[in-house]
């Protein structure tokens, strides 16, 4: 079945939107080059798509993080144009998930939708929320497929939130690239 890259969450409001930060902004162009390179190969290409419905600040998450983000339908929720440039998110699998890691995801990946990948590519945004919970995911369900984040295709909250979540991911044996 060869590769598979997972997108995490390259939307507006993480990048220059309500939770946007300079780090977000810089990855940009790597993440694109990334997927551009990707499709190249031939590789398999899904993505995950953050989503909120108006009641957001009503959620538990909302309680914890009290930034409306990601609602969906707003131009927040949007895949970033630099990335629609190069790519049509909807042409692959999108996960949509109102939560940090997809259970989506977890259903394919536990009912054998990619059973037979040699590897688990993971880019995106935030490196310690989002990217780690499904790079776990990916890890707790396949475990002998070797599962890779690009630390350079990646930002956190923080940069010292990236750092430790990169730690962390290492730790879990997901194989930390550029990091």
């Amino acid at each position: 079945m060869g590769k598979l890259l997972l997108v995490v969450d390259m939307q507006n409001d993480f990048i220059t939107g309500a939770l946007g930060t300079p780090e977000a902004v810089s990855i940009v162009p790597k993440v694109c080059r990334k997927v551009s390179q990707h499709l190249e190969q031939g590789g398999l290409l899904a993505f995950t798509l953050d989503t909120h419905g108006e009641n957001y600040l009503e959620t538990q998450e909302g309680k914890f993080l009290p930034v409306p983000h990601c609602v969906r339908g707003t131009w927040g929720w949007q895949f970033c144009p630099e990335l629609l440039a190069v790519v049509d998110p909807w042409r692959h699998t999108v996960y949509e998930k109102e939560t940090f890691g997809s259970s989506a995801l977890a259903r394919d990946l536990a009912d054998g939708r990619y059973d037979g990948l040699d590897q688990v590519e993971l880019v995106g945004l935030c490196t310690d929320i989002c990217v780690v919970s499904n790079a776990l995911l990916c890890k707790t369900f396949l475990p002998q497929v070797p599962v890779v984040v690009d630390g350079a295709c990646c930002a956190g909250v923080t940069p010292q939130a990236h750092r430790e979540a990169l730690h962390t991911m290492g730790q879990c044996q997901v194989q930390v690239h550029n990091g």
